[in-house]
């Protein structure tokens, strides 16, 4: 099919290929050309009047539009505005559980079980990116293709110093999460010394760790070289870690993070559904989503807060909702000033048209907890995690939650990775065949016929193998970044 209409009572359809002008939709010759992921309008429109799709408004159109002619972001607006009340009115689907499986991961001392076993250098401020560098590639050239660890990588950043109030204890957060992540089987952290992020308050922050894997050093109290030093604790981690072997786990310890960017007019209509599917599959082996982008959910959040488990996750999840929204207007920035020129040239017109598309990531499950940003998980289920849309911050909070693995859907494309593998599920098949090395898996074949159940039983696979060590192409091309949240001044 060419076309289709997502529920009943849309009065638009969304064309999966690109359509000419007299191509026939539902019995209607159209008026002009329609590109791939953008709305047919099903019906002659007076101005003001509601677009549905998705079976609810996506906002209204500014000028009457006639039936077969395009309708996009130049004659919809938004309907959305300011703070809301809600009321909890819960509609809970209970997720079957299903017959339990296993992967092959490694299980930490702490309990947590890792995807990976990597050797992380993570410095407490930007200051000491330089000096952090050269040690690890002074290490990675000492010891060549580091057998028995996965990868050996530093993360730069630009904070742990000159921040104040909640953007320091943000970084303190995030860090602090990346040394506790089981992901790495060791980590060298690098400080400077004078910094706000200081090291004997960030130890003390971090709590137990094993001094064998996890090391610390300052640069303005070491005598000599520096390099040399930081080498030789990468040694003692490198023995530390480079014996450990994978062993059977149940799929009930993955925890794995859901995230969209670069969205286009087919993401709701094919990856974001995927997830969904995966997402709740996930939930039925008893292990834990987290959906994050919380400006992504203004639109559809009461679809969210009546899936809570009960009241008080309802409130918590009304919290999450209403503090981003006054973190915008604090700043005097409209709320809904959303989706992105990338967005709308893929056919995304208003924020609840992409809010809409946004929340299938997390399939039908209850919401069973809500997570403040840099907070860890706890709570095994569906979760949801405080964090902006950007990608690297919120694949970066996702990650810092506990996620092992990001799911990354994507209309548009993007190379980028967090620090944990971040594979990229493409929403059509086009963009899979132009970015082979970016996109791992490609959704977009649910336009062109195959069943769900096939794709999904694929991906539910494909998933796992990444889980038991195959890359995915940030890993491959050696693109792993951190980004960390920052609202406020810089000193």
């Amino acid at each position: 099919m060419d076309y289709i209409r997502i529920n009943p009572a849309d009065n638009v359809a969304v064309a999966l290929t690109d359509l000419s002008s007299g191509s026939v939709v539902e019995g209607i010759t159209l008026r002009m050309d329609i590109p791939r992921g953008h709305k047919i309008a099903l019906k002659d429109f007076k101005e003001g009047e509601n677009v549905i799709k998705y079976g609810f408004p996506i906002g209204h159109v500014t000028c009457d539009a006639q039936t077969g002619t395009l309708l996009d972001h130049c004659c919809i607006k938004t309907n959305l505005e300011g703070l809301l009340d809600y009321t909890y009115s819960p509609a809970l689907v209970e997720i079957p559980r299903t017959e339990p499986r296993t992967f092959k991961g490694f299980r930490r001392a702490d309990g947590q079980v890792g995807v990976r076993n990597e050797i992380w250098v993570i410095p407490t401020v930007g200051c000491v990116n330089g000096i952090a560098t050269r040690i690890t590639e002074a290490f990675k050239k000492e010891v060549g293709e580091h057998e028995g660890v996965d990868s050996i990588t530093f993360f730069p950043h630009n904070y742990g110093c000159s921040q104040l109030g909640g953007d320091h204890e943000n970084t303190r957060t995030v860090l602090c999460d990346m040394v506790h992540h089981p992901n790495a089987g060791g980590v060298l952290v690098v400080a400077l010394g004078c910094e706000n992020n200081q090291l004997p308050a960030f130890k003390e922050l971090a709590g137990e760790v094993d001094p064998a894997r996890v090391r610390f050093m300052e640069l303005q109290k070491i005598e000599g070289d520096e390099i040399e030093y930081g080498v030789s604790q990468l040694r003692d981690i490198y023995a530390a870690c480079k014996d450990d072997r994978r062993t059977d786990v149940p799929v009930s310890e993955l925890r794995v993070g859901l995230k969209c960017g670069g969205s286009d007019g087919l993401s709701g209509i094919t990856a974001n559904p995927l997830l969904g599917v995966f997402s709740d599959w996930i939930v039925s082996q008893g292990g834990t989503t987290v959906l994050t982008e919380v400006p992504e959910m203004f639109g559809a959040e009461t679809i969210l807060m009546n899936r809570c488990q009960d009241e008080e996750t309802f409130h918590r999840t009304v919290d999450l909702i209403n503090n981003f929204k006054e973190y915008f207007m604090k700043l005097g920035q409209p709320v809904y000033e959303n989706p992105s020129p990338g967005n709308k040239a893929g056919g995304i017109s208003t924020l609840e048209e992409k809010s809409l598309g946004c929340t299938q990531k997390c399939g039908k499950s209850i919401v069973r907890g809500v997570l403040p940003y840099g907070k860890r998980l706890s709570v095994k289920g569906l979760n949801l995690l405080s964090a902006p849309g950007n990608d690297l911050v919120a694949s970066t909070a996702l990650a810092s939650s506990g996620c092992q693995i990001v799911l990354f859907t994507t209309g548009r494309g993007t190379p980028f990775g967090s620090f944990v593998p971040t594979m990229k599920i493409s929403t059509n098949t086009p963009l899979f065949e132009k970015k082979p090395t970016w996109i791992d898996f490609n959704a977009g074949v649910l336009a062109q016929g195959e069943s769900m159940k096939d794709v999904s039983e694929r991906f539910i696979e494909y998933v796992l193998s990444v889980a038991e060590g195959r890359e995915v192409n940030n890993e491959k091309n050696g693109i792993r970044e951190i980004a960390i949240f920052k609202s406020g001044v810089t000193l």
